[in-house]
């Protein structure tokens, strides 16, 4: 894995995911970020088309 862009996240984000990621079992906070946006991006790449994507978008809470 290579990284080329850091992330700014919130401090308090931050904390929530390097106790949950230690508490989970991850060996890293960017091992369980990396797999939960792998599972957001997997609810999301079988959209058919635009539409379908902005409809899984909205479901998720992304956008209204």
């Amino acid at each position: 894995m290579f990284s080329t862009r850091s992330v700014k996240l919130d401090k308090d984000l931050l904390a929530k995911i390097r106790r949950l990621a230690e508490l989970a079992g991850y060996s890293s906070p960017e091992e369980f970020i990396t797999h939960a946006l792998e599972k957001e991006l997997a609810k999301l790449e079988g959209a058919r088309d635009e539409e379908e994507l902005k409809k899984r978008l909205r479901g998720l809470g992304y956008i209204s």
